[in-house]
Protein backbone atom coordinates (compact mmCIF):
# COMPACT_ATOMS: atom_id res chain seq x y z
CA UNK A 1 0.00 0.00 0.00
CA UNK A 2 3.00 2.61 1.00
CA UNK A 3 3.51 2.24 -3.17
CA UNK A 4 0.06 3.16 -4.04
CA UNK A 5 -1.34 6.37 -4.97
CA UNK A 6 -3.96 7.62 -2.41
CA UNK A 7 -7.09 9.06 -4.27
CA UNK A 8 -9.94 10.83 -2.43
CA UNK A 9 -13.08 11.13 -4.22
CA UNK A 10 -14.49 8.27 -6.66
CA UNK A 11 -16.01 10.53 -9.02
CA UNK A 12 -15.06 11.18 -12.87
CA UNK A 13 -12.08 12.72 -12.06
CA UNK A 14 -10.60 10.45 -9.37
CA UNK A 15 -11.94 7.05 -11.52
CA UNK A 16 -10.30 8.57 -14.62
CA UNK A 17 -7.10 9.30 -13.17
CA UNK A 18 -6.61 6.23 -11.17
CA UNK A 19 -7.72 4.28 -14.23
CA UNK A 20 -4.56 6.52 -16.42
CA UNK A 21 -2.50 5.45 -13.55
CA UNK A 22 -2.77 1.68 -13.17
CA UNK A 23 -2.50 2.02 -17.15
CA UNK A 24 0.78 3.08 -16.55
CA UNK A 25 1.47 0.18 -13.73
CA UNK A 26 0.71 2.68 -10.74
CA UNK A 27 -1.13 0.93 -8.30
CA UNK A 28 -4.13 2.68 -6.65
CA UNK A 29 -6.43 3.40 -3.83
CA UNK A 30 -9.52 5.55 -4.10
CA UNK A 31 -11.44 6.51 -1.16
CA UNK A 32 -15.31 7.36 -2.01
CA UNK A 33 -17.53 8.45 1.01
CA UNK A 34 -20.24 6.33 -1.25
CA UNK A 35 -20.83 4.64 -4.07
CA UNK A 36 -18.04 5.49 -7.02
CA UNK A 37 -19.59 7.89 -9.37
CA UNK A 38 -22.73 8.79 -8.15
CA UNK A 39 -22.30 11.80 -6.48
CA UNK A 40 -22.01 15.46 -8.74
CA UNK A 41 -20.80 13.75 -12.03
CA UNK A 42 -24.08 11.25 -12.21
CA UNK A 43 -25.84 14.20 -11.96
CA UNK A 44 -24.09 16.28 -15.20
CA UNK A 45 -25.19 15.96 -18.88
CA UNK A 46 -22.20 14.66 -20.24
CA UNK A 47 -21.89 17.65 -22.73
CA UNK A 48 -18.28 18.59 -24.34
CA UNK A 49 -18.50 21.82 -25.89
CA UNK A 50 -15.58 24.13 -25.39
CA UNK A 51 -16.48 25.71 -28.25
CA UNK A 52 -19.76 26.61 -27.43
CA UNK A 53 -19.12 27.38 -23.86
CA UNK A 54 -16.03 29.59 -24.69
CA UNK A 55 -15.97 32.83 -22.34
CA UNK A 56 -15.02 36.49 -23.55
CA UNK A 57 -12.13 36.51 -20.99
CA UNK A 58 -10.94 32.85 -20.32
CA UNK A 59 -8.74 32.00 -22.81
CA UNK A 60 -6.34 29.69 -21.31
CA UNK A 61 -9.31 27.62 -19.98
CA UNK A 62 -10.93 27.63 -23.11
CA UNK A 63 -7.58 25.84 -24.49
CA UNK A 64 -7.41 23.21 -21.72
CA UNK A 65 -11.09 21.93 -22.88
CA UNK A 66 -10.35 22.27 -26.04
CA UNK A 67 -7.18 19.78 -25.44
CA UNK A 68 -9.25 17.99 -23.17
CA UNK A 69 -11.75 17.44 -26.01
CA UNK A 70 -8.98 16.33 -28.44
CA UNK A 71 -8.21 13.43 -26.01
CA UNK A 72 -11.35 12.51 -25.07
CA UNK A 73 -12.32 9.67 -28.51
CA UNK A 74 -8.91 7.78 -27.61
CA UNK A 75 -9.70 8.12 -24.20
CA UNK A 76 -13.17 6.78 -24.18
CA UNK A 77 -11.95 3.83 -26.55
CA UNK A 78 -9.83 3.10 -23.85
CA UNK A 79 -12.24 2.78 -21.26
CA UNK A 80 -14.26 0.58 -23.37
CA UNK A 81 -11.82 -1.29 -24.31
CA UNK A 82 -11.30 -1.88 -20.31
CA UNK A 83 -14.51 -2.46 -19.19
CA UNK A 84 -16.43 -3.93 -22.23
CA UNK A 85 -19.32 -1.38 -22.34
CA UNK A 86 -20.16 1.71 -24.43
CA UNK A 87 -19.99 5.34 -22.93
CA UNK A 88 -22.02 6.77 -25.81
CA UNK A 89 -19.38 9.13 -27.42
CA UNK A 90 -21.52 11.11 -29.57
CA UNK A 91 -20.46 13.85 -31.94
CA UNK A 92 -23.66 15.12 -33.88
CA UNK A 93 -22.26 18.67 -32.73
CA UNK A 94 -24.70 21.83 -30.88
CA UNK A 95 -26.92 24.11 -32.03
CA UNK A 96 -26.93 27.38 -29.90
CA UNK A 97 -30.55 28.68 -30.59
CA UNK A 98 -32.14 31.89 -30.41
CA UNK A 99 -36.07 33.14 -30.30
CA UNK A 100 -36.23 36.61 -29.82
CA UNK A 101 -34.29 39.76 -30.83
CA UNK A 102 -32.04 39.84 -27.51
CA UNK A 103 -31.38 36.71 -27.51
CA UNK A 104 -30.30 36.88 -31.08
CA UNK A 105 -27.87 40.18 -30.34
CA UNK A 106 -26.52 37.82 -27.61
CA UNK A 107 -25.60 34.97 -29.87
CA UNK A 108 -24.54 37.09 -32.46
CA UNK A 109 -21.73 38.30 -30.09
CA UNK A 110 -21.07 35.24 -29.29
CA UNK A 111 -20.71 34.19 -32.82
CA UNK A 112 -18.35 36.90 -33.87
CA UNK A 113 -16.30 36.33 -31.10
CA UNK A 114 -15.84 32.39 -31.99
CA UNK A 115 -14.85 33.69 -35.42
CA UNK A 116 -12.26 36.43 -34.14
CA UNK A 117 -10.96 33.23 -32.05
CA UNK A 118 -10.73 31.14 -35.10
CA UNK A 119 -13.31 28.39 -34.55
CA UNK A 120 -15.34 26.47 -37.28
CA UNK A 121 -18.72 27.71 -36.51
CA UNK A 122 -21.48 28.46 -39.02
CA UNK A 123 -24.79 31.27 -39.15
CA UNK A 124 -28.31 29.44 -39.17
CA UNK A 125 -31.33 31.18 -40.21
CA UNK A 126 -34.28 29.79 -38.26
CA UNK A 127 -35.49 27.71 -40.89
CA UNK A 128 -31.75 26.30 -41.49
CA UNK A 129 -31.72 25.12 -38.18
CA UNK A 130 -34.63 23.16 -38.36
CA UNK A 131 -33.25 21.87 -41.55
CA UNK A 132 -30.63 20.32 -39.04
CA UNK A 133 -33.04 19.59 -36.24
CA UNK A 134 -36.69 19.41 -37.15
CA UNK A 135 -37.45 19.77 -33.33
CA UNK A 136 -36.62 22.65 -33.26
CA UNK A 137 -39.50 24.96 -32.95
CA UNK A 138 -41.14 27.81 -34.91
CA UNK A 139 -40.00 30.73 -32.68
CA UNK A 140 -36.58 30.23 -33.22
CA UNK A 141 -35.48 32.51 -35.87
CA UNK A 142 -31.43 32.34 -35.65
CA UNK A 143 -28.68 29.51 -34.40
CA UNK A 144 -24.88 28.93 -34.54
CA UNK A 145 -23.99 25.35 -35.56
CA UNK A 146 -20.88 24.02 -33.73
CA UNK A 147 -20.54 20.93 -34.99
CA UNK A 148 -17.19 20.39 -33.30
CA UNK A 149 -18.76 20.22 -29.87
CA UNK A 150 -19.49 16.36 -28.55
CA UNK A 151 -21.11 14.74 -25.69
CA UNK A 152 -21.00 11.52 -23.67
CA UNK A 153 -23.52 9.54 -22.01
CA UNK A 154 -21.79 10.52 -17.96
CA UNK A 155 -23.88 7.83 -16.43
CA UNK A 156 -22.63 5.02 -18.95
CA UNK A 157 -19.13 6.60 -18.75
CA UNK A 158 -18.98 6.61 -14.87
CA UNK A 159 -20.30 2.50 -14.64
CA UNK A 160 -17.73 1.77 -17.37
CA UNK A 161 -14.65 3.67 -15.27
CA UNK A 162 -15.77 2.04 -12.27
CA UNK A 163 -15.54 -1.06 -14.15
CA UNK A 164 -12.60 0.09 -15.87
CA UNK A 165 -10.47 0.68 -12.87
CA UNK A 166 -11.13 -2.62 -10.90
CA UNK A 167 -10.64 -4.68 -14.26
CA UNK A 168 -7.31 -2.62 -14.31
CA UNK A 169 -6.53 -3.95 -10.61
CA UNK A 170 -7.51 -0.84 -8.51
CA UNK A 171 -8.72 -1.13 -4.99
CA UNK A 172 -11.57 0.67 -4.67
CA UNK A 173 -12.97 1.56 -0.82
CA UNK A 174 -16.80 2.37 -1.49
CA UNK A 175 -18.48 4.13 1.59
CA UNK A 176 -15.27 5.01 2.97
CA UNK A 177 -15.22 8.73 3.81
CA UNK A 178 -12.07 10.23 4.96
CA UNK A 179 -11.58 12.09 7.60
CA UNK A 180 -8.60 14.13 7.23
CA UNK A 181 -4.97 14.15 5.05
CA UNK A 182 -1.39 13.46 6.77
CA UNK A 183 0.69 15.63 4.45
CA UNK A 184 4.60 13.95 4.36
CA UNK A 185 6.96 14.71 1.72
CA UNK A 186 8.00 10.73 1.52
CA UNK A 187 4.91 9.21 3.06
CA UNK A 188 1.66 10.94 3.47
CA UNK A 189 -1.35 9.33 4.64
CA UNK A 190 -5.58 9.35 5.20
CA UNK A 191 -7.04 8.89 8.27
CA UNK A 192 -11.00 7.39 7.07
CA UNK A 193 -13.63 8.26 9.67
CA UNK A 194 -13.54 5.07 11.02
CA UNK A 195 -10.15 6.03 12.45
CA UNK A 196 -7.87 3.91 9.63
CA UNK A 197 -4.52 5.48 8.74
CA UNK A 198 -3.22 4.31 5.34
CA UNK A 199 0.14 5.31 4.23
CA UNK A 200 0.76 5.96 0.06
CA UNK A 201 2.78 7.84 -2.81
CA UNK A 202 0.71 10.35 -3.07
CA UNK A 203 -2.74 11.75 -2.05
CA UNK A 204 -4.87 13.47 -5.21
CA UNK A 205 -7.89 15.21 -3.67
CA UNK A 206 -10.35 14.34 -5.98
CA UNK A 207 -13.27 15.22 -3.83
CA UNK A 208 -15.07 18.17 -5.70
CA UNK A 209 -17.19 20.32 -3.68
CA UNK A 210 -16.55 17.91 -0.37
CA UNK A 211 -12.46 18.64 -0.91
CA UNK A 212 -12.74 21.85 1.35
CA UNK A 213 -13.97 19.71 4.20
CA UNK A 214 -10.92 17.64 4.44
CA UNK A 215 -8.65 18.35 7.51
CA UNK A 216 -4.56 18.38 7.44
CA UNK A 217 -4.12 20.10 4.70
CA UNK A 218 -1.85 22.58 6.18
CA UNK A 219 0.34 24.46 4.91
CA UNK A 220 -1.86 25.99 2.23
CA UNK A 221 -5.00 24.99 3.25
CA UNK A 222 -7.52 23.01 2.02
CA UNK A 223 -8.47 24.22 -2.02
CA UNK A 224 -11.14 27.01 -2.41
CA UNK A 225 -13.75 25.89 -3.67
CA UNK A 226 -17.73 26.05 -3.01
CA UNK A 227 -21.03 24.56 -4.66
CA UNK A 228 -23.14 25.81 -6.75
CA UNK A 229 -26.49 23.99 -7.22
CA UNK A 230 -27.48 23.19 -10.45
CA UNK A 231 -31.22 21.81 -10.86
CA UNK A 232 -31.94 19.59 -13.65
CA UNK A 233 -34.87 17.09 -14.99
CA UNK A 234 -35.05 14.62 -17.44
CA UNK A 235 -37.50 13.44 -19.90
CA UNK A 236 -37.91 10.08 -21.87
CA UNK A 237 -38.26 10.10 -25.36
CA UNK A 238 -40.71 8.05 -27.50
CA UNK A 239 -41.00 8.39 -31.47
CA UNK A 240 -42.20 10.66 -33.17
CA UNK A 241 -40.24 12.83 -31.17
CA UNK A 242 -36.32 11.86 -31.49
CA UNK A 243 -34.19 14.83 -30.95
CA UNK A 244 -30.83 13.98 -32.72
CA UNK A 245 -28.80 16.84 -31.71
CA UNK A 246 -27.47 19.28 -27.81
CA UNK A 247 -29.70 22.11 -28.02
CA UNK A 248 -28.94 25.33 -25.79
CA UNK A 249 -31.41 28.14 -25.82
CA UNK A 250 -31.53 31.57 -23.42
CA UNK A 251 -33.12 29.56 -20.68
CA UNK A 252 -32.28 26.18 -21.07
CA UNK A 253 -30.33 23.39 -22.98
CA UNK A 254 -31.19 19.54 -23.89
CA UNK A 255 -28.84 17.10 -24.26
CA UNK A 256 -29.87 13.77 -25.47
CA UNK A 257 -28.94 10.42 -25.22
CA UNK A 258 -28.92 7.38 -27.17
CA UNK A 259 -30.96 5.60 -24.32
CA UNK A 260 -33.90 7.51 -24.81
CA UNK A 261 -32.96 9.78 -21.87
CA UNK A 262 -33.71 13.43 -22.46
CA UNK A 263 -31.51 15.58 -19.70
CA UNK A 264 -32.86 19.16 -18.98
CA UNK A 265 -30.62 21.99 -17.29
CA UNK A 266 -29.83 23.88 -14.98
CA UNK A 267 -30.09 26.57 -12.73
CA UNK A 268 -27.30 28.06 -11.52
CA UNK A 269 -27.71 28.86 -7.55
CA UNK A 270 -25.49 30.05 -4.86
CA UNK A 271 -27.20 27.98 -1.87
CA UNK A 272 -24.70 26.31 -0.30
CA UNK A 273 -25.04 22.11 0.04
CA UNK A 274 -28.83 22.72 -0.20
CA UNK A 275 -30.19 19.82 -2.95
CA UNK A 276 -34.22 20.84 -2.74
CA UNK A 277 -36.05 20.63 -5.99
CA UNK A 278 -37.88 23.64 -6.54
CA UNK A 279 -40.92 24.00 -8.05
CA UNK A 280 -40.04 27.11 -9.24
CA UNK A 281 -36.61 25.84 -10.82
CA UNK A 282 -38.26 23.09 -12.71
CA UNK A 283 -40.54 25.72 -14.24
CA UNK A 284 -37.71 28.06 -15.41
CA UNK A 285 -36.04 25.01 -17.09
CA UNK A 286 -39.34 23.38 -18.81
CA UNK A 287 -40.51 26.59 -19.99
CA UNK A 288 -37.24 27.27 -21.68
CA UNK A 289 -36.75 24.10 -23.33
CA UNK A 290 -40.58 24.13 -24.47
CA UNK A 291 -40.25 27.27 -25.33
CA UNK A 292 -36.88 26.23 -28.29
CA UNK A 293 -37.98 22.51 -28.61
CA UNK A 294 -42.46 22.66 -28.62
CA UNK A 295 -42.33 18.53 -28.69
CA UNK A 296 -40.58 18.29 -25.10
CA UNK A 297 -44.52 19.29 -24.09
CA UNK A 298 -46.09 15.63 -24.35
CA UNK A 299 -42.99 13.48 -22.94
CA UNK A 300 -42.97 11.91 -19.05
CA UNK A 301 -40.98 13.31 -16.32
CA UNK A 302 -38.56 10.22 -15.93
CA UNK A 303 -36.15 12.66 -12.83
CA UNK A 304 -35.37 15.83 -11.31
CA UNK A 305 -32.31 16.09 -9.07
CA UNK A 306 -30.39 18.97 -7.83
CA UNK A 307 -26.50 18.46 -8.46
CA UNK A 308 -23.69 20.45 -6.83
CA UNK A 309 -21.19 22.11 -8.92
CA UNK A 310 -17.79 22.66 -7.64
CA UNK A 311 -16.72 26.20 -8.30
CA UNK A 312 -13.34 27.70 -7.24
CA UNK A 313 -12.91 31.33 -6.89
CA UNK A 314 -12.18 31.89 -10.35
CA UNK A 315 -14.41 29.39 -11.55
CA UNK A 316 -11.05 27.44 -13.23
CA UNK A 317 -9.86 24.35 -12.06
CA UNK A 318 -7.44 23.82 -9.16
CA UNK A 319 -5.10 21.19 -10.55
CA UNK A 320 -0.77 20.41 -9.46
CA UNK A 321 1.00 20.46 -6.33
CA UNK A 322 -0.46 21.97 -3.27
CA UNK A 323 0.97 23.81 -0.20
CA UNK A 324 1.30 20.18 2.01
CA UNK A 325 3.72 18.03 1.14
CA UNK A 326 2.78 14.97 -0.70
CA UNK A 327 -0.72 15.96 -1.88
CA UNK A 328 -2.42 17.21 -5.22
CA UNK A 329 -5.06 18.84 -6.16
CA UNK A 330 -7.24 18.05 -9.18
CA UNK A 331 -10.70 19.75 -8.38
CA UNK A 332 -12.75 23.06 -8.87
CA UNK A 333 -13.85 21.48 -12.42
CA UNK A 334 -16.94 23.58 -12.17
CA UNK A 335 -19.37 22.51 -15.27
CA UNK A 336 -16.54 20.98 -16.66
CA UNK A 337 -15.64 17.81 -14.68
CA UNK A 338 -17.24 15.33 -17.74
CA UNK A 339 -15.02 17.33 -20.22
CA UNK A 340 -12.22 18.05 -18.70
CA UNK A 341 -11.42 14.46 -17.69
CA UNK A 342 -9.06 13.10 -20.09
CA UNK A 343 -6.50 16.02 -19.48
CA UNK A 344 -6.46 16.07 -15.40
CA UNK A 345 -6.08 12.41 -15.09
CA UNK A 346 -3.29 12.30 -17.95
CA UNK A 347 -1.36 15.19 -16.53
CA UNK A 348 -1.60 14.42 -12.99
CA UNK A 349 -0.68 11.03 -13.87
CA UNK A 350 2.08 12.70 -15.82
CA UNK A 351 2.82 14.89 -12.42
CA UNK A 352 3.21 11.46 -10.09
CA UNK A 353 5.49 9.72 -12.39
CA UNK A 354 7.49 12.13 -13.71
CA UNK A 355 7.34 15.00 -10.83
CA UNK A 356 6.71 17.51 -13.83
CA UNK A 357 4.01 19.98 -13.96
CA UNK A 358 3.01 20.19 -17.75
CA UNK A 359 2.21 23.22 -19.31
CA UNK A 360 -1.37 22.54 -19.74
CA UNK A 361 -2.05 22.01 -15.78
CA UNK A 362 0.34 25.04 -14.37
CA UNK A 363 -1.97 27.73 -15.26
CA UNK A 364 -5.00 26.10 -12.89
CA UNK A 365 -1.88 25.46 -9.90
CA UNK A 366 -3.14 25.96 -6.07
CA UNK A 367 -0.63 28.11 -5.69
CA UNK A 368 -2.79 30.95 -7.37
CA UNK A 369 -4.63 31.14 -4.61
CA UNK A 370 -1.76 31.43 -2.31
CA UNK A 371 1.69 32.75 -1.12
CA UNK A 372 2.31 29.97 0.64
CA UNK A 373 2.59 27.59 -2.26
CA UNK A 374 5.42 27.92 -4.38
CA UNK A 375 5.22 28.09 -8.19
CA UNK A 376 5.22 24.61 -10.22
CA UNK A 377 8.03 24.49 -12.84
CA UNK A 378 7.04 23.05 -15.96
Amino acid sequence: MADSVLIVGGGVVGLSTGFELLRSGVPVTIFEKDRAGRGTSWLAAGMLAPDTEIGFEERELYNLNRESLRRWPDFAAAVEASSGQSVDYRDDGTLIVADDPDSTKRIRRLYEFQQEQGLDVDWLTGDEARDREPFVGPRVSAAIWVESDHQVDNRLLLEALRDAFLAEGGDLREHTPVDRICPDAESPAVVTEEGETVSGREVVVAAGVWSRQLDGLEPGGPPPVRPVKGQMVQLQMKLPFALEHVIRGPDAYLAPKSSGRLVIGATSEEMGFDTDVTAGGLYDLLEGAWEVVPGVYDLSVDETWAGLRPASRDHAPILGRSGAPGVIHATGHYRHGILLAPVTAQEVARLIETGETSRWIEPFSPARFSESIPQASA
